[in-house]
């Protein structure tokens, strides 16, 4: 989740709420899996990484997978796998970033409880986005594989591989003693003055699109699985949903929604003390996204202008993975996202943006 980092349709209702001008779809996510879930073993824990991971699943790390020539790929050509779990929210994140742009990648569903899909790695999050544009590298961290594809497609000066290099690792230690990986510079595009220019025509136009994508990462991330999960109901009706759109065995399925719902109940309530939110989280989910469209403003379309920009596209990922959920529906009628809001669905399906 965000800072140091995922739900299903409401099959109660019989008709759509007033704004929906469609039927839900696509995933939700939460952000709780290492928030104090002492029982249940390994297919809780899963299915709680399912819905996004916390604190540790912004770790970023990078791995150089095996030597190859660069010529063993037609020139600017770029492969992408992206290995995600559908509800997450970082993952939503990338994939917006790589829609938005018309970037062609494969994805591989990952099994949250045994995660044979990423064996090859020793990092054991999602997501990850192996990238091949000569020589093949992993990369983590959803804000450092958006700023390091984004420096590439428009600078080629670097290969991608020396554009990743720009985004060193760093250990830490918090304040409770954990070990913990941060990545420098990720909201950062390496770009030299002429590209810095045609990107942000004045200094201010970068600040605010760091200052956002950090927000999105370091506080509206954390506002998901308390609102998720609100009620047992809710969370009972995400997992529903993680269940059927996750890679899960059917017994580790059952586990899962059962077990995992009343589990993510109970540590929604210990989010929600550990970042001091409301006794009714919703008024700070909606807070937050009131917050976003006041900083967009009355006079542009998105945050970037006549299209969106990397701070619209974060949060737009994290916000879409509610879709399909009680507090997604809630958050569109009681709040002044709605028109952004689609906006952002339009323009990301179609793809092929100029950069």
């Amino acid at each position: 989740m965000a800072g140091a980092g995922r739900v299903c349709r409401v099959g109660a209702l019989l008709l759509p709420p007033a704004w929906r001008l469609r039927a839900p779809g696509r995933a939700f996510g939460t952000a709780a899996g290492r928030a104090g879930i002492s029982g249940g073993g390994r297919l809780m824990l899963g299915a709680a990484f399912a819905l996004g991971g916390s604190a540790g699943l912004c770790l970023a790390a990078r791995q150089r997978l095996r030597e190859h020539s660069a010529a063993e790929l037609p020139a600017g050509s770029l492969q992408l796998t992206l290995y995600q779990y559908k509800t997450c929210p970082f993952c939503s994140k990338v994939r917006a970033f790589l829609d938005y742009h018309g970037l062609p990648y494969e994805i591989v569903e990952v099994n949250p409880i045994m995660r044979r899909e990423i064996k090859f790695s020793s990092y054991r999050k999602v997501p990850i986005l192996l990238a091949n544009a000569g020589s093949p590298l992993q990369l983590n961290d959803s804000s450092v594989i958006i700023s390091a594809i984004k420096t590439y497609l428009i600078s080629r000066r670097n290969s991608l591989e020396e554009i990743v290099s720009f985004y060193p690792p760093v250990k830490t230690v918090t304040e409770k003693g954990k070990a913990v990986v941060e990545y420098e510079n990720k909201y950062w595009l390496m770009l030299d003055e002429k590209e810095t220019k045609r990107v942000y025509p004045v200094k201010e136009v970068r600040v605010e699109e760091m200052k956002w994508r950090k927000w999105a990462d370091d506080w509206l991330v954390h506002l998901i699985s308390p609102n998720v999960y609100r009620t047992p109901k809710e969370a009972l009706a995400s997992f529903d949903y993680i269940v059927r759109e996750g890679k899960f065995g059917t017994l580790e399925g059952l586990f899962a929604k059962y077990v995992g719902a009343v589990a993510m109940f109970f540590v929604s309530k210990r989010l929600k003390k550990r970042h001091q939110l409301r006794d009714d989280v919703r008024e700070d989910l909606y807070e937050a996204v009131n917050e976003w469209v006041k900083a967009v403003g009355k006079n542009r379309l998105f945050m970037g202008g006549n299209q969106p920009n990397l701070a619209d596209l974060a949060v737009y990922g994290v916000l879409r993975v509610m879709e399909g959920l009680e507090a997604f529906d809630d958050m569109m009628v009681h709040t002044n996202i709605q028109p952004w809001y689609q906006r952002m669905e339009e323009v990301i399906q179609k793809t092929g943006v100029a950069i």
